[in-house]
């Protein structure tokens, strides 16, 4: 009777955790938990149903589920109270806020984190890497542009002073900000094998004091070109010759009537002062968090134009919770950032390798005659014919 009862205990010791394993593989036996298979599919990283948690929130209203066996007893449990929150089941009755008051649990930053992640970071860094490959080749096909005629020896005033300061107080400022910002987006991913977390960490944080702070600069820079250079960047009939044959860039010799700023240049300018302004936005909104939310009613705005339907977006969300306000203005924050950076580097390498002679106009404000002539003939004859009749007022007459 001994051997029989201690092989029964044996048996039933090797065999109790299978049948446990085989009961709970089901769902159901669980309780509504998740099972071995979830947690193996998460850390897989493929997507896991979560109905069977989304609906497992009990029901306080019903007698069944207080007094039953098993079932929630006295109301509805923590955990079900947790999975009615979190999946926003729960009712929740606020005095004021809104519906965006009613959540309590919101987990739009995992999608957050993802989307930084993946796609911005590598789209964002497909971008800047593209726009250097072509720079590169369009340098490789074309050459350095270089100026035709004989040079004259004699310069012309391109930029003042006031002007070169407020442009280099831009593009210094937007180049800290862009190098900071990168380090911020990439910094995990391409300087911590290099330099070690002890070392990324104070680096990181110096760079997001430094973007912090910059930012202001950027933004009276951003005025002060804005409204050094609004009258001379507005377009004129002269533009469609300089867009007719591509701006003279592809074909050496050509040279369009251009006034002070060429249709290129006006590209850059209004680039740089509308995508400027919706950075400092966003910028301003992350700086001063949950105090300037700006996405809810910008997506109110346009589910009145009806764009986001036509392209297949449906209804944009009018009420966000502030945490998916912030979340929102750093994803626009960067994408703007990334769609910037593109465009500066291809202005960047204009003005230096890119065209002989245009660093002048910024460097020293000064440039070669012929330069001017034949980038910017118009504005040449117009700063001639009002340096003749400024002589011609201020001659002395004959006797």
């Amino acid at each position: 009777m001994k051997r029989l009862v201690l092989a029964l205990v044996v048996l039933f010791t090797f065999l109790a955790p299978a049948l446990a394993q085989d009961q709970t593989s089901e769902r159901a036996a669980t309780g509504g938990a998740q099972t071995l298979e979830d947690i193996l599919k998460r850390q897989r990283g493929e997507k896991v149903d979560s109905d069977f948690r989304r609906g497992n929130t009990g029901d306080p209203d019903s007698a069944a589920a207080i007094s039953s066996q098993l079932g929630t007893l006295g109301g509805v449990s923590d955990p079900e109270l947790w999975r009615a929150l979190r999946y926003g089941s729960a009712d929740i009755t606020v005095s004021a806020g809104g519906e965006p008051a009613t959540v309590l649990i919101q987990d739009g930053g995992m999608r957050w984190l993802a989307w930084r992640k993946g796609p911005l970071a590598t789209y964002g860094a497909y971008l800047l890497g593209g726009t250097i490959v072509l720079l590169a080749l369009f340098y490789l096909l074309r050459g350095r542009i270089r100026i035709d005629g004989r040079k004259t020896g004699r310069t012309i005033t391109r930029f003042k002073a006031i002007e070169r300061f407020g442009h280099w107080l831009l593009a210094g400022s937007f180049i800290v900000l862009g190098l900071t910002g990168l380090l911020t987006l990439f910094g995990r991913i391409a300087l911590i094998p290099l330099i070690g977390r002890e070392a990324f960490a104070p680096a990181a944080l110096a760079s997001k004091w430094i973007h912090n702070n910059v930012a202001w600069p950027f933004m009276i820079g951003l005025v002060m070109v804005f409204v050094m250079w609004v009258i001379h960047n507005i377009p004129n009939k002269t533009d469609l010759k300089w867009i007719a044959v591509g701006g003279g860039l592809f074909k050496k010799g050509v040279h369009p009537p251009a006034k002070k700023f060429n249709f290129g240049q006006k590209l850059v300018f209004w680039g740089v002062i509308l995508l400027g302004v919706s950075i400092s936005a966003s910028g301003i909104s992350l700086l001063f968090p949950f105090e300037f939310p700006m996405f809810a009613g910008t997506f109110e705005m346009l589910n009145a134009t009806g764009l986001p339907q036509l392209v297949g977006l449906g209804y944009l969300p009018e009420q966000l919770a502030p945490h998916e306000e912030m979340q929102y203005a750093q994803l626009w924050h960067a994408i703007v950032a990334f769609v910037m950076m593109a465009l500066i580097l291809a202005h960047i390498y204009i003005g230096t390798i890119g065209m002989e002679g245009a660093y002048d106009a910024m460097g020293s404000g000064e440039v070669e005659l012929q330069w001017a002539k034949e980038h910017h003939g118009l504005w040449v004859e117009e700063i001639e014919e009002a340096r003749k009749d400024a002589d011609s007022k201020h001659a002395v007459p004959a006797e």
